[in-house]
């Protein structure tokens, strides 16, 4: 009778211990793509998105930095290019309804030239 929660206990101990690493590995990760982005360094974040053979589409949601998302990080930082690089890199249609865009508007960013590119690809034009 007491083998199977010693069996319970102890897989779920592993299980634990497997996942805990994985979880702080990301949060890693998370932590140098915002530093990246706030830096303008668009070389080291293609870098560790290569390393990790990662495909920003995939995470872009997931990835948050101070709050906000990738693209707004990047208009607070002022970091075109990397805001470019990441929009460029997203599907337009996720740029249409992320609402980044009136958000950039409703904070003055409007003089921004990650603004315009934000716009192009989601198809409003200027």
């Amino acid at each position: 009778m007491r083998l199977l929660p010693t069996l319970f206990c102890g897989a779920a101990l592993t299980v634990a211990a497997l996942v805990s690493p994985v979880a702080v590995a990301d949060d890693q990760l998370a932590a140098s793509m915002c530093d990246y982005v706030a830096a303008d360094d668009k070389n080291r974040l293609r870098k560790v998105l290569s390393d990790y053979r990662l495909r920003l589409r995939n995470i872009y949601d997931g990835v948050v930095c101070n709050g906000e998302s990738l693209v707004r990080h990047a208009f607070k930082s002022n970091a075109a290019d990397v805001g470019e690089f990441i929009v460029k890199q997203l599907p337009g249609s996720a740029v249409g309804a992320s609402g980044d865009i009136a958000w950039a508007e409703a904070n003055g960013f409007s003089a921004s030239p990650l603004l315009a590119v934000l716009k192009s690809r989601a198809g409003e034009g200027d």
